[in-house]
């Protein structure tokens, strides 16, 4: 741990891409952060429980109360969607199914967008520190390859000390970069996976409703 840490001290060679690849990690675990609290808090609720509720309550007329559950879930992604197509068919006599279609597609095209936003920034933070790891790798291969072929160096008795900084820059970096880049990818792939799950629950249970409000017509 003690030659991990010292590496980005500037006495040490490739200290740069240490520092840059901090950089990159810093900023993913922000948007990882805000991703994950967005994603699994603010913007999900448990579909079938609510439009169980939702469904009785429109089977009884009663949008009001339906509305208001709605407006009750806040940011979060179903509820918004419903809560379009039952303002639209409250105040219809007749409820036409390209009407309320539209309202619930206006609805998710303002949705969806607010679900992806950010995340693709890990996958690209997370490559990005990757490829900066190898980066610092070939430096160091050079200082390592340049101490074995100067023969001053050599002569002088410094390359052993050289060629073994150098190996250590090439293997720091890239420890460094692979310990940034995988969990990045873990949690952009669990962002991804759960987003997914939530338009689905959209997708499904905005036609269900849909269907319910018109009665199919």
């Amino acid at each position: 741990m003690s030659d991990f840490f010292g590496a980005f001290g500037t006495a040490m060679s490739g200290w740069q891409f240490m520092w840059v690849i901090l950089i990159f990690f810093v900023g993913m675990i922000a948007i990882s952060i805000e991703r994950l609290i967005y994603v699994y808090v603010k913007a999900n609720v448990n579909a079938e429980r609510f439009m169980a509720e939702i469904r009785k309550l429109v089977a009884a007329g009663d949008f009001k109360k339906a509305i208001a559950l709605c407006k009750s879930g806040s940011e979060r992604a179903l509820p918004q969607v419903v809560m379009a197509a039952l303002v639209e068919a409250e105040k219809r006599e007749f409820v036409d199914f390209r009407t309320v279609q539209n309202a619930v597609d206006e609805a998710s095209l303002s949705v969806i967008p607010k679900l992806g936003q950010r995340t693709p920034w890990l996958a690209v933070l997370a490559n990005v520190a990757t490829l900066t790891g190898l980066l610092g790798t070939i430096f160091g291969l050079i200082v390592a390859f340049k101490a074995v072929g100067d023969p001053k160096v050599m002569a002088a008795g410094g390359g052993t000390t050289m060629l073994a900084n150098g190996i250590a820059i090439a293997m720091l970096t890239t420890l460094w970069g692979l310990i940034v880049a995988i969990p990045g990818l873990l949690v952009y792939t669990l962002l991804n996976t759960k987003t997914q799950a939530i338009l689905d629950d959209i997708d499904e249970h905005s036609v269900k409703l849909i269907h319910l409000l018109t009665g199919g017509k």
